[in-house]
């Protein structure tokens, strides 16, 4: 019912991936990005918002207040605090009363003189209301002896405790990106040469990478590793040695796990979870020890070394730490994601395996999350929802397939039905989250359309039984609603696995310009980085976006997909 659908008519896997021109970003400010033509049918023409001041949509009021309640959630601890000591004023305040009435002294009447003799009484006194409360519970006596604005206040902060336990929240405490060095930022000339180096791919194959390239929609400063770059200087193949991948992958993993514990003013030993997911890189040790003997971190650590999931897999690390989180003692986790680009360089001329070499780039991102209701408060987003749906079928099994050529030459082959594919798995997906996330109202549509669909093929089969194919025809074909997502969802991150990804859903979803503008800014400025290329669009939301700027209670969409054939989703809320 929530229908994504792609329709790609003629197009190649290559023009599908990568429609025809580069973003033409590069001389404009940020917040005036413009997007540029394509020809691939997946594009449409015409003036639209630029800005979230243009633009106007019917926002959910009910969505909204439960935001906010989410927002207004992170204080539960003072407002907690706070219920307890005013209960235990309520109580101080009904033994003072109780006792100016039983007690001699020489105040006013009513009143209570504050001697050391005095405090002491209404200690005891409080003391025997505890004793007598206790006694009262394990007796069945009831609680007789507190007064009704007592026992209003413990109902409440009663309420409030079960809520919050029953909340069981999942915080974003921080996040960061790598940001590669200087010597590791290559052009597309650079790119080109740098294969030309390997001296394994023809002419053709060279003049196709440039082509990809001009298309890819990346821009001219993105990262590759040293392994691979040092032949702009030794002229010679790429190093894709055991050494130089464990170089890279040190450098970009102790990089973004220390930049996000200090972020998050957490010290590694803090850190109760580790689940690092690298898709084609898994060596012996594992990732997840590398960063934990490096750090320091405790010996009882519980570590997960995700590997082959493609670029959907941060989302799955996020999901596998929600629940490891929710459902064992608490505490933090430490989620890595990252691709190695060092000892997975195609050397074949296979168009298939090619793009491989032009589209995927050097990057990562390192998130802390916690499930304290005290690290609320200090919180930049909470996690509201994680969708994942699998792919089954041999079709969605083979599409995207490490493996070596006929020459012998190990790649990633992707099929000529990936787009098939991912629209299947992103419409199955939508279809889990739309009841998650979308208002009644949007709902409703979709169920009415769906009966209207039901009942009009229903009656032409009725029809045709009766030989009246001419009336059966007539009727007429309603097509699916596909909801409005920007009704309960405020900013999208979009896998940047090509432009033609990005572009397919910013037509099928109807987003605006600047829904699909963080996307947009990371494939250009970081390449496809797999599966952390969802964390640098909504580090460019949470820092750097001005059409469409990010405020407390917007819910943040992030849409990724991976190998065997996977979709997933996650909703955060700005907190």
């Amino acid at each position: 019912p929530f229908s994504i659908t792609f329709h790609h008519k003629y197009l190649s896997t290559v023009e599908l991936l990568l429609p025809l021109m580069p973003p033409q970003a590069n001389d404009q400010a940020v917040h005036e990005m413009r997007r540029s033509g394509s020809e691939s049918d997946f594009s449409e023409a015409g003036d639209r918002p630029r800005s979230y001041r243009d633009y106007r949509v019917r926002k959910s009021s009910l969505i909204g207040m439960i935001n906010w309640t989410h927002v207004v959630g992170t204080h539960a601890p003072h407002i907690m605090v706070f219920g307890i000591v005013l209960l235990l004023a309520q109580i101080t305040h009904q033994v003072v009363t109780t006792l100016s009435k039983n007690v001699e002294h020489t105040a006013s009447p009513g009143e209570l003189s504050f001697s050391l003799e005095t405090i002491s009484a209404v200690a005891l006194e409080i003391k025997e209301i505890f004793v007598n409360i206790f006694q009262s519970v394990f007796e069945n006596h009831g609680l007789n002896m507190l007064s009704p604005a007592v026992k209003t206040t413990a109902v409440i902060l009663f309420v409030c405790a079960w809520l919050i336990r029953r909340d069981n929240p999942i915080y974003l405490l921080s996040f960061a990106t790598f940001k590669a060095p200087d010597s590791w930022k290559c052009s597309h000339e650079d790119i080109v040469e740098m294969m030309r180096c390997q001296g394994c791919f023809t002419e053709e194959s060279l003049q196709f990478m440039e082509r990809i390239l001009a298309r890819s929609g990346t821009g001219q400063a993105t990262a590759w590793p040293p392994g691979i770059t040092q032949c702009l200087k030794t002229k010679e193949k790429a190093d894709r040695s055991m050494d130089a991948s464990r170089e890279e992958a040190e450098t970009v993993l102790f990089d973004i796990c220390g930049e996000a514990m200090r972020k998050a003013n957490v010290k590694p030993k803090e850190i109760d979870i580790l689940v690092i997911n690298c898709s084609l890189f898994s060596p012996t040790p594992s990732l997840c020890a590398m960063v934990a003997s490096h750090f320091g971190m405790r010996s009882d650590i519980a570590t997960y070394n995700l590997s082959g999931m493609g670029c959907s897999a941060s989302l799955i690390s996020i999901d596998l730490a929600k629940k490891l989180l929710q459902h064992g003692k608490g505490g933090k986790a430490l989620v890595v994601s990252t691709e190695i680009i060092t000892p997975n360089l195609y050397h074949g001329n296979d168009r298939g395996f090619l793009i491989q070499n032009t589209l995927f780039r050097c990057g990562g991102a390192a998130m802390v999350l916690s499930n304290s209701w005290l690290d609320g408060r200090r919180a930049w987003y909470k996690l509201l929802h994680t969708v994942r749906v699998q792919g089954t079928g041999p079709e969605s099994y083979n599409c995207v397939y490490e493996t070596e050529d006929d020459d012998g030459a190990r790649g990633v082959r992707l099929s000529k039905d990936i787009v098939k594919v991912a629209g299947k798995c992103m419409e199955k997906n939508m279809t889990m989250l739309g009841p998650l996330v979308l208002p009644l109202t949007e709902q409703a549509k979709v169920v009415v359309s769906i009966a209207t669909r039901f009942l009009l093929k229903a009656t032409g089969r009725t029809l045709k039984s009766y030989g009246r194919d001419d009336l059966a025809l007539k009727l007429p074909n309603v097509r699916p609603y596909v909801p409005d997502f920007k009704r309960g969802i405020d900013h999208f991150c979009i896998h940047a696995g090509g432009r033609a990804v990005i572009d397919g859903i910013e037509k099928n979803m109807k987003l605006e310009e600047f829904h699909t503008e963080p996307s947009r800014m990371a494939l250009m400025n970081y390449g496809n980085t797999s599966s952390s290329s969802i964390w640098y669009e909504l580090e460019y939301i949470h820092e750097h976006q001005r059409s469409n700027p990010i405020k407390k209670g917007d819910r943040i969409m992030q849409v990724a997909f991976g190998s065997g054939f996977k979709c997933t989703s996650g909703v955060w809320l700005k907190l």
